[in-house]
């Protein structure tokens, strides 16, 4: 009696762990499967290299794909690629047995972006827009020289809301991440299947698939950064205005430009849509010369 009284709580709480977890599998299944539609974003035969930090979201995202790979009615192929940015205490092992455990096609890029950062940003000041400038130009010729149609990034909804309101408070610009961007040139396409995903369950779902995060050593000290301001200023938001970013995430996937204040994008004299500019994607892995400024580039 006492042995069968001590085990069921906790084979309640496995039970009830399996229903969370298949439930926000489901989920991620169709808000992926939904921004895949809407976008075109992955057509037959493409091949699609989803970029792992060894974070949550780029393993939530390689997990989701992986799944709906087996059920799509296209065929398309996955590999995983990681850079190696040579970060001090950087576990090397993980991610290699991880994917080798998967049975996915994978790659490690070895590169010290790491002492680049360090001897160009100075000590204090925000080490993440070069970081990701350096790592943006290394997989994207990656992708180039080994026939990847298209870059998978894990960006969630919350990224593209809190990329938003960077460039309006701190940019002067409203745009944010698009579920879809294309170079000028025609060279690479970056997606991000996670954009119609909350954060909050993307999180939960990692901890119950307990995957092997990572934590980055080199930009994770920085705690004020102007995007942990706005990710505060959200968690604010949704504990005391539920629903208030689904609202928001809305009103970005439905903008009206002859109510906002662009000739560019709006020819207010002949009443007619243009347009506008383009963000192409940033190709060169060569540093910018500001590396003090914010960076929130669309990429």
């Amino acid at each position: 009696m006492t042995a069968n009284a001590q085990a069921t709580p906790q084979a309640d709480q496995d039970r009830r762990q399996k229903l969370e977890l298949n439930k926000l599998q489901k989920r991620l299944r169709r808000e992926v499967g939904q921004v895949i539609a809407d976008f075109s974003m992955i057509e037959a035969g493409d091949k699609v290299m989803c970029c792992l930090s060894g974070g949550k979201d780029s393993y939530a995202m390689l997990d989701i794909l992986l799944n709906l790979q087996k059920s799509a009615p296209v065929d398309f192929e996955l590999i995983a690629v990681n850079l190696d940015q040579k970060q001090p205490g950087f576990p090397e092992e993980v991610l290699p047995g991880y994917l080798a455990s998967m049975g996915i096609e994978y790659h490690i890029i070895e590169k010290d972006t790491y002492s680049i950062v360090k001897d160009k940003v100075p000590e204090g000041k925000t080490t993440c827009g070069l970081c990701s400038r350096l790592r943006r130009g290394i997989l994207y010729n990656f992708a180039e020289e080994h026939g990847v149609t298209k870059i998978a990034l894990g960006h969630h909804r919350d990224d593209l809301l809190e990329t938003l309101f960077l460039n309006m408070f701190y940019g002067g610009k409203l745009k944010s991440m698009p579920p879809v961007l294309h170079s000028d040139d025609g060279r690479n396409t970056v997606i991000r299947p996670l954009a119609y995903a909350r954060e909050k369950d993307i999180a939960r779902y990692a901890a119950l698939r307990e995957f092997p995060i990572i934590p980055c050593n080199l930009c994770g000290s920085q705690e004020n950064l102007q995007r942990q301001v706005i990710k505060d200023m959200f968690q604010s938001w949704d504990k005391q205005h539920p629903g208030r970013l689904e609202t928001m995430f809305r009103a970005l996937c439905n903008v009206e430009p002859s109510h906002l204040a662009d000739p560019e994008l709006y020819d207010f004299k002949e009443g007619k849509r243009l347009g506008g500019r383009r963000q192409a994607v940033v190709q060169s892995a060569e540093p910018a010369p500001d590396f003090e400024r914010l960076d929130v580039l669309n990429i």
